[in-house]
């Protein structure tokens, strides 16, 4: 491993973890361990993350330089808190969680212990597999992070393929629900336009509408970034 590359500790085998795992792995950062519940999570952990043991959060933490926390957005205070019961979090060590909802806030009580906090999200939804690296290189990232580190959380997003844009603490719950808007916006046009075309028996709805959605998509895409640089 080159000097300045760190030991990553992946928390959480969801879609998300194990591919922003893959993307600082494949910028020479070693994965030193991941937590994997269930046997889903076992699997796409492996398939990621081919090599890294399966270990127990306390002893993830213990070995990690940085711990990426990406665990759903209902267990994280609990998370971070009660590794701070533990006294598990250690000083200087990175702590980085991916939720939209919340900036650095949530992660003091690792703060508390000395540890350096980042909230970083990448603005794309994920399928857990290779497939997301490919993508991610034409996503963006919102990060939130005290300003002495703010860079730090920009270079960890652009060794991950990736674009950093500053989202401040205050705005953390409004960005959260335009992209939570975006999504659930799409994904209900998506399936009501299925349904008719399967309606009046069309066989592959999904592959009609494929190119149809993401032009359309990308021409009000442009328009927006148009209308922003009047």
């Amino acid at each position: 491993m080159r000097a300045g590359r760190l030991g990553i500790g992946v928390i959480g085998a969801g879609r998300v973890g194990p591919v922003l795992g893959a993307a600082l792995a494949n910028a020479e950062h070693a994965v030193v361990g991941v937590t994997a519940v269930s046997e889903a999570g076992r699997d796409r952990a492996e398939a990621m993350l081919p090599g890294a043991p399966v270990l127990e959060t306390p002893d993830l933490v213990e070995r990690s330089e940085l711990v990426l926390l990406a665990v759903p957005d209902d267990q994280l205070a609990g998370l971070v808190q009660g590794l701070a019961d533990a006294g598990i979090w250690q000083p200087g060590q990175l702590v980085v969680h991916t939720s939209p909802d919340h900036g650095v806030g949530i992660l003091q009580p690792a703060m508390a212990a000395g540890a350096i906090p980042l909230a970083i999200h990448p603005a794309m939804a994920f399928t857990g597999t290779s497939v997301d690296l490919t993508r991610l290189r034409d996503a963006y990232c919102a990060v939130t992070a005290p300003s002495p580190v703010l860079p730090i959380a920009q270079a960890l997003v652009v060794e991950m393929g990736a674009e950093p844009f500053v989202v401040t603490e205050q705005d953390r719950p409004a960005y959260a629900d335009a992209v939570r808007a975006a999504v659930s916006f799409s994904t209900a046009i998506v399936d009501q336009s299925a349904g008719t075309l399967s309606d009046i028996g069309v066989e592959y709805p999904g592959r009609v509408l494929g190119a149809l959605v993401r032009t359309a998509v990308d021409n009000a895409l442009a328009a927006v970034d148009g209308q922003a640089t009047l």
